[in-house]
């Protein structure tokens, strides 16, 4: 069951569990995978056969890849209806993040004669790792590597667990290839992780590995950190709903359990301006519990969850930015209104017809959110997740001159003489009092490159 409490008569100790959400200790699983980094490093070949050669008969490495003809199977084999559902959820994400695309070149005179800019451009090759152990997510395979196709990227390589027979789930083949993966790995876990980070196993090395997982997922992709990029953390989903009075109870509880049916992990929280409204959300989802799809999951999940009144918009808010929430949904009269009191949060939901439920597949926005408060300082994955951008300088002679003595004073203060040196070499005249290159030691006179 599922109780209403007051937000502003929480004790220190509750308030801090709510916002704390369920944390696991993942020490054990970082050793562990460590040690597998570590023995697919040594020996690429007996770590891989140890890890997958009970899956096949005569298992080679080079059955870790699809095939084209197990591409061709997956997406001729898949339902017309889940395949009409990725191609329009594929239609409006990738719509979505071409929206995200910048110019590739902006250029600005800081003075006369110093133009500076920068460069746009994509990562050459990027890994997509795609959950499909116990649950299939296709969903996953469009959020993670159709930005990345936005973004330009040469070649994404996707990777996702195998089951008996070493056969990647048929669903999730078919929605990597749809979403334009170059290549496909029956790889999953630490083993994963490690193939896309350091090239092995016949997998091409990348540049960054992206998309959620297990604990070990996690634990490997932080192992992998600095030898290439990783997505930030992913933890257990999180929903947060601020409601007010006249927002509907049954609409709001089916939110609240959407939620909470992903994981034993998983949190929810709603904050509602109404008692009244609070209290028959609750009574709602103590009545539907015992016949509740993923009933066992939801109670376990309900322990990170809780339903809050708020005396005003204000507490409600600065709970909700202190929260950081990965989704937030704003059930409000008139919630744009409302949007800019939110600081904190992974993506926001906007009104009564806006559910946490229909981001997560098809409008648009990525689902690759932040959790456990990252939303603090993280951003969702986007088109600027995977590409780069590179700075440049170009300056006349007048303008290097008129920056010496600041370069001079600079570098010498940080005890760098060489620094001063190779800028004043470039002012020095040659002994016969010609100048260097045709240069004098002084400006040109019109600030030009001379």
């Amino acid at each position: 069951m599922i109780c209403v409490e007051y937000l502003a008569d929480l004790s220190p100790e509750r308030r801090g569990k709510i916002l704390a959400r369920s944390t696991t200790d993942h020490s054990e699983t970082r050793e562990r995978t460590q040690a597998i980094l570590s023995s697919l490093r040594a020996d690429p070949e007996k770590e891989l056969n140890s890890a997958y050669g009970h899956l096949r008969t005569n298992f080679k490495l080079s059955d870790l890849k699809v095939t084209e003809e197990e591409r061709d199977r997956a997406l001729q084999g898949l339902d017309k209806s889940l395949k009409a559902a990725l191609e329009q959820a594929r239609a409006n994400i990738t719509s979505f993040h071409k929206s995200q695309l910048e110019r590739p070149m902006y250029l600005t005179e800081i003075t006369q004669g110093l133009l500076a800019g920068r460069v746009t451009l994509p990562l050459a090759r990027v890994g997509v790792y795609v959950p499909g152990g116990r649950a299939s997510y296709p969903s996953s395979a469009l959020m993670n590597i159709l930005p990345a196709k936005v973004a330009g990227v040469e070649r994404i390589v996707a990777a996702t667990p195998p089951g008996d027979g070493l056969l990647a789930r048929p669903e999730i083949v078919a929605a990597c290839a749809m979403a334009g993966a170059g290549d496909i790995y029956k790889l999953g876990g630490a083993w994963a992780v490690g193939c896309l980070a350091y090239g092995l196993g016949g997998v091409p090395r990348v540049d960054k590995i992206v998309g959620p997982g297990s604990s070990w997922v996690t634990a490997a992709k932080m192992a992998v950190f600095g030898e290439v990029d990783v997505d930030q953390p992913a933890g257990p989903s999180e929903g947060f709903i601020i409601a007010d009075k006249d927002a509907r109870p049954e609409f709001l509880a089916w939110d609240f359990l959407a939620q909470l049916e992903h994981d034993p992990q998983a949190a929810a929280v709603l904050v509602s301006l109404s008692e009244k409204v609070a209290r028959e959300v609750a009574g709602i989802i103590n009545k539907l519990l015992p016949t509740l799809g993923r009933g066992d999951i939801v109670r376990q999940s309900l322990g990170n969850a809780a339903i809050l009144v708020a005396p005003d918009k204000k507490e409600a808010f600065d709970f909700a930015n202190e929260y950081a929430p990965e989704h937030i949904q704003l059930v409000l009269v008139d919630p744009l209104a409302s949007m800019s009191l939110v600081r904190n949060a992974g993506s926001i939901f906007l009104g009564p017809y806006s559910p946490i439920c229909a981001g997560d597949y098809a409008t648009g926005p990525n689902h690759v959110l932040p959790t456990g408060q990252a939303a603090r300082a993280f951003s969702g994955l986007s088109v600027d997740s995977f590409q780069k951008k590179m700075t440049f300088q170009k300056l006349t002679r007048g303008a290097l001159h008129k920056l010496a003595e600041t370069v001079t004073t600079l570098a010498l203060a940080e005890g760098l003489p060489n620094h001063a040196e190779s800028l004043r070499v470039r002012f020095l005249r040659k002994k016969s009092g010609a100048p260097e290159n045709g240069n004098n030691d002084g400006p040109p006179e019109n600030g030009g490159e001379e």
